[in-house]
């Protein structure tokens, strides 16, 4: 499951792939319609072409660079702190057996599953 959050943690959008799908092909379609100042992932989604597509639409990546560029670029540590939104997002939607087991067997349902649960997040 690939998760864009707001600022107060809420989920926004979301795609379900199969779980060997790498995190960073997905950047772009889950960025894509969303409005942001700044973009907060983690050392997954550090590629070239996801930091030339935010800076192009005037977003600010605040992504820590992986281990394996030779040339380490900055990022705002400050404001990444902050990403522990995303993991408590992750957390809330596990707490439903279903989401964190995968009972569902079809990409549909499960991603069914994860909106109801996403909902129920906003409605408290």
């Amino acid at each position: 499951m690939h998760l864009a959050i707001d600022a107060h943690g809420l989920p926004v959008k979301m795609i379900v792939t199969k779980g060997t799908t790498a995190d960073c092909s997905q950047a772009e379609a889950l960025i894509d319609g969303l409005m942001a100042e700044h973009v907060m992932a983690d050392k997954a989604y550090d590629t070239n072409a996801l930091l030339k597509y935010l800076t192009d639409k005037g977003m600010n990546p605040v992504i820590p660079p992986s281990r394996r560029r030779k040339t380490l670029r900055a990022y705002d540590r400050h404001l990444y702190k902050r990403r522990h939104l995303i993991e408590n997002a992750f957390l809330k939607l596990k707490q439903w057996r279903a989401i964190a087991t995968r009972y569902a067997k079809t990409t549909a349902s499960f991603l069914a599953e994860c909106q109801i649960a996403a909902i129920m997040l906003w409605i408290r």
